[in-house]
C-alpha cells in the first residue's frame, strides 16, 4: 500500500513538472511573438505582425486580442479590428484603453453613434477622462450641436483650466453660440499659452 501512494505521488509530481514546463513553454512562445510583432511593426509589415500574433492565438487573453486589434486596424483592416477590440472589451468591461482601441476602427466605419455609446461608458465609470470628454465634445461640435460640445469642453477647461485644446474649443463653441465676451476672454488665454496662435487670432478678428 505505501508503495502505491509513493507511486501515485511521484505520478501527480511529474504531472505537475509536465505541465508547468508545457505552461511556461507557451508562455515564452507569446512572449516570442510579440517581440516579433514589435518588430515588423516598426517596419510598417502590419499583416505580417498580425499573422504572427495569430500562430499564438488566445481567444481568451485579453493581451493578444488588444494585440490584433490594434495590428488589424493598423492595416485598414477595420472590421477585423473591431472583431478583436470587441472581445478585449467583453474580457475586461472596465478596460478603457480596449473601449479606446475600438474606437478606432468605429470611427473609421463612420459608426458614430456606437463611438459616442463607447465615449458614455468610458464617462461612466470615469467621468473626469479629459480624452474621453474632448472627443465628445469634437464629435458634437462637428455635428454644430454647441450645446451638448460646451458640456463636454467646459468639463475639460474645468480639470484643466490651462490647456490649450480645452481653451481653444471652449472659446470657438462660446463664440458659435453668440456668447462673445465669453470667446474673447478664452481666445486671449489661448494666447497666454500661445502667443502667435492662429486660430485664437482669428476668433478674435472676428468679435467686434
Amino acid at each position: 500500500m505505501e508503495f502505491l501512494t509513493k507511486k501515485i505521488r511521484l505520478s501527480i509530481v511529474l504531472l505537475l513538472l509536465f505541465f508547468s514546463s508545457a505552461s511556461v513553454f507557451a508562455q515564452t512562445a507569446v512572449i516570442n511573438a510579440f517581440k516579433i510583432s514589435y518588430a515588423l511593426e516598426k517596419k510598417g509589415e502590419f499583416k505580417k505582425a498580425a499573422e504572427e500574433m495569430k500562430k499564438v492565438y488566445d481567444a481568451n487573453s485579453y493581451e493578444i486580442n488588444l494585440r490584433l486589434g490594434w495590428l488589424d486596424y493598423q492595416a485598414g483592416l477595420f472590421t477585423e479590428s473591431a472583431t478583436y477590440y470587441k472581445k478585449a472589451v467583453d474580457l475586461m468591461p472596465y478596460s478603457e484603453e480596449a473601449k479606446f482601441g475600438l474606437i478606432y476602427p468605429k470611427s473609421a466605419l463612420g459608426k458614430w453613434d456606437e463611438v459616442i455609446s463607447l465615449y458614455n461608458k468610458i464617462l461612466t465609470n470615469n467621468p473626469n477622462n479629459t480624452t474621453a470628454n474632448y472627443r465628445l465634445g469634437l464629435i458634437y461640435y462637428g455635428q454644430k450641436n454647441y450645446t451638448k460640445a460646451y458640456k463636454y469642453f467646459n468639463k475639460v477647461v474645468n480639470l484643466y483650466p490651462f490647456g490649450y485644446d480645452g481653451l481653444l474649443m471652449l472659446a470657438w463653441t462660446n463664440f458659435q453660440q453668440g456668447k462673445l465676451r465669453e470667446a474673447k476672454v478664452l481666445f486671449n488665454k489661448v494666447l497666454m499659452y500661445s502667443p502667435n496662435d492662429k486660430s485664437a487670432l482669428e476668433g478674435l478678428s472676428l468679435i467686434k
